[in-house]
């Protein structure tokens, strides 16, 4: 940033030499210089203001951002008046007996404790019982199959018998035992020597981590099938898509993993670009015509279908404006969108489709009448920046307006994009786990195992017996893909 001129006393004598029209011109350009650069500082520190104050609770940060001073708590929701914990009669849960135990070791008692007489000859009257649940001794057991070959006494052809399908090699790992290591490596995200450990402290076998690598690809290839049919139903469901996008680092290059969700499916695909190239990748968003749930960022406005924003980013970003800007139309939003959400809530518990027309209209005009408090409150504000937040905020709440709102007009539409958000952090944990991936091969398999994985995971199926199903060559499929409208 330039730096005022100072004049030295000697062009100021100059000046003052030539009259007093002279001097009140050069005094007035000179406070004029000077309030400009006052204005540019004062932008300045407001933006630098601004960097220090945002964390995850107020803007779109990541919550690892916030380092080790946590902001503390601000919570949307409205106290239930409810004591903390298990609530009055909630039914407890244990861990049960069994009422047939795989073994049983009895404890005698050969004397009485008190006056030491024996009792081996008395009658056991009663058993006092306690299990323990524990694991056995593990190890892999070796099946050898045995194929016969006979020679034919007619014609002399030797005809053997044919192995199972997926026994191919002398000596191989079963399906079982692979699903291990992929539920290892890709599902816990636990890195390739790390995986060589514990499947060597589990079942005393060491494994290469070509081995793990292979069993991986092998997977990623046999549930090709089913994010093919995810992809389709979640180009063609009228539910509500929600879509999200994160950097990720192939070969120590920059790559983006755009996902695709809904309660019932996820579909991930990694791609060098962003934007529209990487969201043309995934193969949704360009085919589908229903509603698209996301964050605001440009790329998905380039397509033509109706958009959703998610409204837990607004209430952040409204958070942040009232907490560092002091406007008092940022906290009415904010209440406004809760007050809707909470009203949609109750109605889905009472199971409506819709508000009535009385509430539309007065939860629309109120919405308005907030736009324009906070113009008004704009208006008032002595010369704001070019770049003011409350401004850019006020702007896409305003143009957006039926994108905020579809939540209240469509109640298939959720009020924010979490589950995208929670589908998208996978990549990002694994990331923190296992660092970046080694090749683009790699990274492809990772996200048709990931997608497979969460599609399992929200239809009640167990991550490592699906794994299992696909390396046996029967994948699981999601109920969704058969009934796709």
């Amino acid at each position: 940033m330039p730096t005022l001129h100072s004049p030295t006393l000697e062009e100021i004598h100059v000046i003052y030499r030539q009259g007093e029209a002279a001097m009140g011109a050069w005094v007035s350009g000179l406070l004029e210089e000077q309030a400009q650069q006052v204005a540019a500082l004062e932008a300045r520190v407001q933006k630098l203001e601004d960097q220090l104050t945002k964390n995850s609770r107020n803007s779109g940060k990541r919550p690892a951002s916030d380092g080790l001073k946590k902001p503390s708590p601000k919570s949307q929701r409205q106290a239930s008046g409810k004591p903390t914990g298990g609530q009055r009669g909630h039914e407890g849960h244990r861990l049960e007996a069994v009422a047939v135990p795989d073994a049983v070791v009895r404890y005698t008692v050969p004397h009485c404790a008190h006056c030491q007489a024996t009792l081996n000859a008395t009658a056991v009257t009663r058993v006092e019982r306690r299990q323990v649940f524990d694991l056995p001794a593990v190890r892999l057991m070796v099946t050898e199959h045995q194929a016969e070959v006979k020679c034919c006494a007619g014609c002399g052809y030797e005809t053997q018998a044919a192995f199972p399908a997926d026994v191919t090699q002398p000596t191989q790992y079963g399906s079982h035992f692979r699903a291990q290591l992929v539920y290892f490596h890709s599902g816990q995200f636990i890195p390739l020597a790390r995986t060589v450990e514990v499947m060597e402290g589990l079942y005393g076998q060491p494994v290469s981590e070509a081995t793990i690598v292979a069993a991986v690809q092998t997977a990623a290839e046999r549930v090709a099938s089913v994010t093919e049919a995810v992809t389709a139903y979640l180009v063609n469901t009228a539910e509500a898509v929600q879509c999200d996008e994160t950097g990720a680092r192939v070969e120590g290059k920059l790559q983006w993993v755009h996902s695709a969700s809904t309660p019932q499916a996820t579909v991930y695909a990694i791609h060098p670009k962003r934007g529209t190239l990487g969201m043309d990748a995934l193969g949704i968003l360009s085919r589908r015509c229903g509603w698209c749930v996301h964050d605001g960022w440009a790329s998905y406005f380039q397509y033509d279908l109706p958009h959703a924003l998610c409204n837990a980013h607004h209430l952040r970003e409204l958070t942040f404006i009232a907490d560092q800007y002091h406007q008092h139309w940022a906290v009415d939003m904010r209440h406004c969108l809760c007050h809707i959400k909470h009203v949609i809530d109750r109605a889905l518990t009472d199971g409506r489709t819709e508000l009535s027309a009385e509430q539309d209209a007065w939860f629309t005009h109120r919405y308005e009448g907030l736009l324009a408090q906070a113009e008004d409150e704009l208006n008032a504000t002595p010369h704001p920046p070019t770049r003011y937040p409350p401004a850019n905020l006020l702007r896409r709440l305003r143009t957006g307006q039926n994108a905020v709102l579809a939540f209240m007009r469509d109640f298939r539409v959720p009020f924010d994009n979490n589950l995208a958000e929670r589908d998208i952090r996978m990549v990002k944990l694994q990331q923190k786990i296992s660092g970046t991936f080694r090749s683009l091969a790699g990274a492809h398999a990772f996200c048709a195992l990931r997608g497979y994985l969460s599609t399992a995971r929200k239809n009640g199926v167990a991550a490592l017996g699906a794994l299992t199903l696909a390396l046996q060559g029967t994948p699981f499929f999601p109920a969704c893909v058969a009934t796709t409208e």
